[in-house]
């Protein structure tokens, strides 16, 4: 019996360390998808503070303000949300997840 509980009072030690060491790993990204683009917008909003819009992210990408390409922008921003690594705030407005 002493010696089950030895090993209870051990194994309660051992998860107390495991979970106090939990909180100091890094958290893991996810990958970008392989794009030139994903790198230079996650650049675009490290460079901001406030949410943009699909054109502010095409702009400073230094695409024309074409439709396509704002869609194409919009449709890499979706992705991004779905990956976890921006926040749709609003219908539209793009942020950077904290």
């Amino acid at each position: 019996m002493r010696e089950a509980e030895t090993h209870l009072a051990h194994l309660a030690i051992t998860c107390k360390t495991v979970t106090g060491l939990a909180d100091r790993l890094p958290a893991v990204a996810p990958e970008l998808p392989e794009h030139s683009d994903y790198p230079r917008i996650l650049a675009a909003f490290n460079q901001t503070a406030g949410p943009l819009r699909a054109k502010d992210v095409c702009e400073a990408l230094g695409h024309e303000l074409l439709p396509k390409n704002v869609e194409g922008t919009r449709a890499k921003l979706k992705r991004l949300v779905k990956l976890g690594i921006l926040t749709e705030a609003d219908t539209g407005n793009f942020a950077r997840k904290q």
